[in-house]
């Protein structure tokens, strides 16, 4: 009988130490992202917006950037042989034909044979700067978000910090750790997602500069081909 007294007794305290215990509470990311109250809540929603808007930008110029960047290898080389061979309406014709910036440098440049050099060299480089305006369209924004994303961050970490610090004042020095916890969440939750949007924002904008001049390279060695072609003696 007392055996099973004993068992009895080790089942409740095991009981007992199992409810003493703290249970392990999991976090999901909309949770978090929803637990700094109302004033989180809305930075996080511009933040978002930011971010959605800085991915459009990006792939957007990308792919333009993809398209203007392509080329067909024999296009120079079909100038070359009708402007040689007389075939200037040819010539003028194939650039019309071919959508692309180094195409229409070309074109511009083939408008304006007979003239001076110097005015040749002019047209195409004013059709450059042109071309150049048209790649960068809108990604300028892609650096302003880059930076305001991380600013918008830290102005919900200033308004967690004053939530926090709001709710010990009025707290009468007997506050408890959870009641902080909207404020403390808002500071952190607009702290990561602005930074992850500047991060996302920077590294796009850097990625379409190197391409843009990977394009302006390719449009001034073949504009410097077509004007030592009209240099070239008949």
């Amino acid at each position: 009988m007392s055996i099973f007294l004993q068992v009895d007794s080790l089942a409740v305290a095991n009981e007992t130490l199992l409810e003493d215990q703290p249970v392990e509470q999991t976090l999901s990311i909309w949770e978090l992202l929803t637990s700094g109250g109302i004033g989180g809540q809305v930075i996080i929603f511009v933040l978002f917006v930011l971010l959605f808007f800085a991915l459009f930008l990006y792939f957007e110029r990308l792919m333009a950037i993809n398209k203007a960047s392509k080329i067909d290898a024999s296009f120079m080389n079909n100038i070359k042989m009708n402007i040689t061979t007389g075939k200037i309406d040819a010539a003028k014709m194939l650039c019309v034909q071919t959508d692309s910036p180094v195409a229409r440098l070309i074109e511009k440049g083939i408008s304006r044979i007979g003239k001076p050099l110097e005015d040749i060299n002019t047209a195409i480089e004013n059709a450059g700067n042109l071309e150049l305006y048209k790649l960068e369209k809108n990604t300028s924004m892609l650096a302003t978000i880059s930076g305001a994303g991380p600013m918008i961050g830290f102005l919900g970490t200033v308004v967690g910090m004053i939530l926090a610090f709001h709710k010990m004042a009025s707290g009468g020095g007997q506050i408890e750790v959870g009641s902080l916890a909207e404020g403390i969440y808002t500071a952190m939750t607009t702290t990561v997602v602005g930074l992850i949007v500047g991060i996302i924002a920077y590294i796009g904008y850097n990625h379409l500069v190197v391409k843009t001049n990977k394009v302006v390279n390719q449009m001034e060695a073949n504009a410097v081909d077509f004007l030592d072609l009209l240099n070239e003696p008949v």
